[in-house]
């Protein structure tokens, strides 16, 4: 399987990481890039991600057998509307989206008769540094990647995105959009916001900058999900507003009821339910092929 032209719109770091990976791999003979900053562009050219800074999504599109979308989901709709007219009929249409429902609406919505060529995804996968300078070609190895295909996605387009992530190193998975969102606004999303949540509320106090000087291993791994892009994640939780909200409702639950352990001085059900929590997290572990655990949650 190799791509005689690819187009990567948004060449930041997973756009840039994506191109690499085929390119390394030797299963694109081109690759056409387009950055709304022309500086962006200009430098994944010079970075030789991509092999030609296009000016538009129409010229970096036309003739490409594969078409990347890696941008903010804030502006998925705005891009698929740039991209119909210059896709060809039988494209492999990708996106790197976090969140998917929406992504699956702005496609109906825009697509037409190029539904079938869409393959919605999200890889796992990413760095808390953003841009094309911090590209890498191994970016998806090792990690999982989601593909949520629609009723009308054609079945080589489905046959060709299995393929080309497992090719980047990828286990790739299978789900409904529905289930996506509500799987990763709870393992994703919602952990994001408390980050954001926690520190936000450190440094409202008087002496929150006191505190933080004396912070140690503990807050660094819990707060560092904290550093992350404020655009990006602005957008991802606007977009699965609903399954957040969801699941904001659950954590003041627990929240609450170890909230109750302590007014209460009840220390044995304060262990208890931190024990729980312990014994579910050492059990945990992060592999790209465990398959059984994600199939559960889907």
């Amino acid at each position: 399987m190799t791509f005689q032209k690819l187009a990567v719109i948004g060449c930041g770091l997973m756009g840039g990481s994506f191109a690499l990976g085929l390119k390394q791999a030797g299963l694109v003979k081109f690759i056409a890039g387009f950055s709304a900053s022309e500086k962006t562009r200009q430098r994944a050219q010079q970075l030789q991600v991509i092999d030609m800074a296009c000016d538009n999504v129409a010229q970096a599109v036309q003739g490409a057998d594969l078409v990347l979308l890696a941008v903010p989901v804030s502006a998925t709709r705005q891009s698929l509307e740039a991209i119909v007219p210059a896709m060809s009929a039988n494209v492999l249409l990708m996106d790197v989206g976090s969140t998917k429902c929406d992504v699956v609406a702005a496609a109906r919505e825009t697509l037409g008769e190029r539904l079938s060529c869409f393959v919605p995804a999200h890889p796992i996968a990413g760095k808390e540094v953003a841009g094309i300078d911090h590209a890498e070609g191994d970016l998806y190895k090792n990690r999982r990647t989601i593909l949520t295909p629609l009723p009308e996605t054609g079945a080589t387009q489905m046959g060709q995105a299995q393929a080309v992530w497992q090719a980047l190193g990828s286990t790739v998975f299978t789900m409904t959009p529905e289930a996506h969102d509500a799987t990763f606004a709870a393992v994703s999303h919602l952990p994001h916001l408390l980050a954001f949540a926690a520190v936000n509320g450190l440094m409202a106090q008087t002496e929150g900058a006191d505190f933080l000087r004396m912070a140690g291993p503990g807050f660094r791994d819990f707060s560092r999900i904290a550093g992350s892009d404020p655009a990006v994640w602005r957008d991802i939780l606007s977009a699965n507003q609903t399954e957040v909200l969801s699941q904001i409702t659950h954590f003041k639950k627990a929240l609450a009821q170890l909230e109750d352990t302590l007014k209460n001085q009840d220390t044995q059900a304060l262990q208890s339910l931190i024990a729980q929590a312990s014994q579910v997290r050492s059990a945990w572990k992060l592999q790209a092929t465990d398959a059984s655990n994600l199939a559960s949650d889907a």
